[in-house]
């Protein structure tokens, strides 16, 4: 294994094929104004001269990880739980920005918050070019498990993967983040599970930039997010069985939740081409999210084609023209409130 030296904080960068923005990302990083840092770099068998790129860098606080042969996404970030690491770890995905104050606003947090189990900042939404596109959903200062829980399926908040600050040891015990297919929806559970060992502090100071040229949850197969969502329902399951506070939340805002979902993947379903669904149909969709219902015990008159959409696109769910005509009504009925 690579020689690290011992210091306060690891910013853990997997990459596959990172292009021109690793190096941006790579720089923000090496800029912070607090230098207690090691970056570990975990390399998924790039041919694009990432490693290579890498390897020039004359810093000692870089740490790489090369893979022996091409891993999945969940298998290189499984990685992170067998490597060495400092006390307090951090995630970052290979095109977002850390600004230089991000592991100094972090280390104030930390001072003033000790307790806390999971850290975070504000941040923005940038585009391929850098680009602001909008600043994240304000958050709370202290949110506990359920109240975070509560925020999430009330869309509320914007939840990433990048800028979370947390203990090595923690991340640890909990085995990372759960190998849901492309990681979708399973960096929250991990967040969830960080922030119910104590709470969650968050900074209102914008300390890094997401970059959502290519969403993970967008270039996902329509087939994969739903076995991603499937996972994270189980997950909301196991936490109704964990406390009355969690339970409270799910039996509050699990209905509309499921029915946004089931309403998101319908259209995600009618916006591609039928043979790219690996026979996942609408008509399957509606009956998987009937069983959720019923799982998460909200199942009492669930019926998703009461919305006007998902009864379109069942309708709809036959051809190509019926695919682009539930595209047009869509427009019509996409703001309709949840009743």
């Amino acid at each position: 294994m690579p020689e690290q030296i011992k210091r306060k904080y690891s910013i853990i960068l997997p990459v596959s094929n990172g292009g021109d923005y690793v190096k941006l990302c790579i720089d923000s990083i090496l800029s912070q104004t607090i230098k207690d840092f090691d970056l570990i770099v975990l390399d998924n068998c790039s041919s694009d001269g990432t490693l290579e790129y890498i390897q020039s860098l004359s810093d000692d606080r870089i740490v790489i990880y090369p893979s022996s042969k091409p891993l999945t996404i969940e298998e290189n970030w499984g990685r992170i739980t067998g490597i060495n690491t400092n006390e307090f770890i951090t995630l970052i995905g290979h095109d977002d920005i850390l600004y230089p104050d991000y592991l100094a606003e972090m280390e104030r947090l930390i001072n003033t918050y000790p307790k806390a189990s999971l850290y975070q900042t504000h941040y923005t939404y940038i585009n391929g070019k850098g680009r602001v596109i909008r600043k994240c959903k304000p958050m709370f200062e202290m949110e506990d498990g359920p109240s975070f829980l509560k925020s999430f399926l009330q869309f509320k908040i914007d939840i990433m993967g990048t800028g979370f600050m947390m203990r090595s040891a923690d991340f640890k015990r909990l085995g990372g983040i759960p190998p849901y297919p492309n990681l979708i929806l399973g960096d929250f559970e991990l967040w969830v599970k960080l922030t119910n060992i104590s709470f969650k502090v968050t900074s209102p100071k914008e300390c890094f930039s997401y970059r959502v040229h290519q969403s993970t949850t967008l270039m996902t197969s329509n087939l994969k997010f739903q076995q991603a969502f499937e996972c994270f329902v189980y997950f909301l399951a196991s936490l109704k069985q964990q406390s009355v506070s969690f339970s409270d939340v799910i039996n509050t805002y699990g209905r509309n939740y499921l029915l946004y979902q089931c309403r998101a993947l319908s259209r995600r379903l009618l916006q591609s081409p039928k043979n790219k669904n690996d026979g996942l149909t609408i008509k399957l969709v509606i009956q998987k999210f009937k069983r959720y219902a019923d799982l998460l015990g909200c199942g009492t008159n669930f019926e998703p084609t009461a919305l006007p959409t998902v009864f379109i696109s069942k309708l709809l769910d036959r051809n190509a023209l019926g695919r682009f005509t539930f595209l047009i009504l869509d427009r019509i009925y996409n703001k309709i409130p949840f009743r």
